[in-house]
């Protein structure tokens, strides 16, 4: 009788488990690290040796936390909200090569599959908001859909410009295709559109109104507490690990090294790979940490009509000349030029919008 999964493909699912659970304490640490350094401070420093162990006994302390579950709350939905928020996001990194042979699954439309699956974790968002009986995290949690929703359709049309470059949604393939140069320079409009809309799916400041504890007291989550809130808390890491990863995937080049092509490696030179790759996605996920650092929280109103009256229709601007400079067969550069123009002029539009409305 045939195995429903493959061994060797339910060992790498338990390992990138057990990759993903110490991830998630490494973020905490280097987040917290990385914060008081730019805010002057040391951060985490008395639980171990340079406070290496804080994460650990944070764990252990949700672990071990009471689990209170408020006495008017829809008991079913109220326990399953954590797990329909972290299973989506965790299945989503099946599909997320580390390098060429490093990976739980190739798939053909793994672009397709990632978005997809990951895109259910805003059921388990509303969820925890309704589930809890509470008008504060009711309130969060519509305001989170409200703003996933929005800046998912940016987010999706930053991947389309890639998918058009490359004909192909296979993540292997789109690595591949940027041996020679990342897409980077070519999509500055795109990894532009992907930055801001991965900070605002991922909650993070100046994005974080729906938990925000002056704006809705904690938002969906305030009602959790123990062990259910630490999957909430381990589903944003590991959200946040798998959105840098992507990036890294479509415009750093992944796991290839610039100006060298696709070529069969050696053992050392994938295991070069592997450093490589976590190097870039680490890159973007500082850039996370230091804009959470540095940057103000906007109002709800500000959050929405960024979405939707500068990132979409720069979104449709970027198809259209990526559409242009492909039926055209122009060189590279001309793609670059024209993303350069886009950027100078939707900053300028901001630019002298904002002013407008400041008095003299």
């Amino acid at each position: 009788m045939a195995l429903p999964m493959p061994l060797d493909v339910g060992i790498r699912v338990f390992l990138l488990f057990f990759f993903v659970l110490n991830l998630v304490l490494a973020l905490t640490y280097l987040e917290r690290k990385v914060i008081g350094r730019i805010q002057q401070r040391l951060g985490p420093m008395r639980t171990g040796p340079f406070g290496l162990l804080q994460a650990p006994a944070d764990a252990i302390k949700l672990l071990t936390k009471e689990d209170l579950i408020p006495a008017n709350a829809d008991k079913l939905v109220f326990k399953a909200a954590p797990y329909a928020v972290f299973v989506p996001l965790f299945v989503a990194l099946i599909a997320v090569p580390f390098t060429s042979d490093l990976l739980v699954r190739s798939m053909d439309m793994g672009i397709f599959y990632f978005v997809a699956v990951s895109s259910f974790s805003i059921v388990g968002v509303v969820m925890a908001g309704y589930g809890s009986s509470n008008k504060y995290a009711l309130l969060g949690g519509v305001r989170a859909a409200a703003q996933m929703v929005s800046y998912e359709l940016p987010l999706v049309m930053s991947i389309l410009g890639i998918a058009m470059l490359t004909e192909s949604l296979n993540l292997k393939t789109i690595v591949e295709q940027q041996g020679i140069a990342p897409f980077i320079i070519l999509q500055p409009v795109g990894l532009f559109i992907f930055i801001v809309s991965a900070l605002a799916e991922l909650n993070r400041s100046p994005f974080d109104i729906p938990v925000a504890e002056s704006e809705v007291v904690g938002g969906p989550y305030v009602e959790y507490s123990g062990m259910r809130w630490g999957i909430f808390y381990l589903a944003e890491y590991a959200n946040l690990f798998a959105i840098c990863a992507l990036g890294t995937l479509l415009f750093l080049g992944g796991w290839t090294w610039p100006f060298l092509g696709a070529q069969d490696p050696s053992l050392t030179e994938r295991v070069l790979g592997v450093v490589w790759f976590f190097g870039k996605t680490f890159i973007f996920i500082f850039a996370m940490f230091w804009l959470r650092a540095t940057l103000p929280r906007l109002r709800i109103d500000q959050l929405m009509t960024f979405a939707w009256k500068l990132l979409l229709p720069l979104a449709f601007v970027n198809l259209f000349i990526t559409g242009v400079y492909l039926i055209n067969g122009w060189p590279s550069w001309t793609l670059f030029l024209m993303s350069a123009i886009v950027i100078i002029a939707a900053g300028y539009i901001v630019y002298a919008r904002e002013n407008r409305r400041v008095p003299a």
